[in-house]
């Protein structure tokens, strides 16, 4: 197949920009609230919550771009994807609502503090596992009839979707405790530092298992990360992959703040980069390319008029709100 690098190509990367940078920034506060269970009531729990209090909600800013830019510049595979994927992403979004509202109640109704913490955690949980589901039954196809879905109400449940959700929930836990090394010192820290080492084998077996079965796929998977000349560009993401994991436990005995994040987001860039390489050209796998699926040029055009203005100022006021609530938290609310 020959690839043609043009406006349609330029969208899928400023797509799929905006859907990594969401996993980025809202990963780590959606591992949070996974972990909130296994932190100590009080001021454990309190220095979580105020890690992410200000600017959770910012974060979520990118999904609304990467799903707004789908329906933009790629209209047709729009209409496929969300009908194929109804039930988990209608999931989705009820839990971040769950939990967003948990945030607000439980520092104004302490008298069902429990509850709300709850409602925090279960939100947390099904937002990240709908994710990974969506995610696995994308890659492991959706049927097309003409221009429409042509599949049935479930298709989505598989063992292989179930799979790539739980390792979503079990790689959002490793940058949350990660993210709390950063930002907290202490009890909650070392807290933090165990609740790492332990994820860690984990998220690598997740990412090894979700790798070796999506090449059972029946599509192009194999061909591209296997056959030659191509392996000689695809081996360089596991290598790449297996140097991050060897710094990322060295930062930890080393019992480095910063670095152990930067480094579980290197993985998670590492997996953004396989998924990448496994689906180009193709928006919906093996059925629909990038370029069957585009908006008519004019239109692509307009919006990358707006989408040059509406990028940089979400970068500078996200990195603004980051400097401003940069250092340590303490267990006081912030409200």
């Amino acid at each position: 197949m020959t690839y043609d690098f043009d406006l349609a190509t330029v969208w899928a990367f400023i797509i799929a920009f905006a859907v990594f940078a969401y996993v980025v920034m809202d990963g780590f506060d959606l591992g949070i609230g996974i972990l909130f269970p296994a932190f100590d009531v009080g001021e454990e729990r309190d220095k979580a919550m105020n890690s992410i209090a200000p600017v959770w909600d910012g974060n979520e800013t990118w999904l609304v771009l990467g799903g707004g830019g789908l329906f933009a510049a790629f209209p047709l595979a729009y209409a496929i994807i969300l009908p194929a994927l109804y039930p988990p992403l209608i999931a989705m979004l009820l839990a971040l609502v769950f939990r967003g509202v948990a945030f607000e109640f439980r520092w104004r109704d302490p008298g069902h503090r429990r509850w709300w913490d709850f409602a925090f955690t279960a939100g947390s949980v099904m937002a990240a596992f709908a994710q990974g589901v969506a995610l696995g039954a994308l890659l492991q196809g959706i049927d097309v009839d003409g221009r429409a879905y042509g599949g049935a109400w479930l298709d989505w449940l598989t063992p292989f979707s179930v799979l790539t959700g739980v390792s979503v929930v079990i790689g959002y836990g490793l940058l949350g405790a990660t993210w709390l090394i950063w930002k907290t010192d202490g009890r909650a820290q070392e807290h933090a530092y165990r609740l790492a080492r332990r994820l860690f084998p984990a998220t690598l077996a997740a990412i090894v298992a979700v790798s070796l079965m999506t090449l059972t796929l029946d599509f192009e998977y194999r061909a591209k990360w296997l056959d030659y000349p191509a392996i000689l560009l695809t081996a360089q993401v596991p290598i790449l992959t297996a140097i991050i994991a060897f710094a990322y436990q060295r930062s930890l005995r080393k019992k480095r703040e910063g670095r152990p994040f930067l480094l579980a987001l290197a993985l998670f860039l590492m997996s953004f980069i396989g998924l990448g390489i496994s689906m180009f050209p193709y928006i919906v796998p093996d059925q629909v390319t990038i370029w069957d699926a585009a908006a008519p040029e004019a239109s692509q055009w307009f919006m990358l008029v707006g989408a040059g203005v509406l990028i940089p100022v979400i970068l500078v006021y996200t990195a603004f709100a980051y400097w401003v609530f940069r250092g340590k938290v303490d267990a006081s609310g912030y409200h």
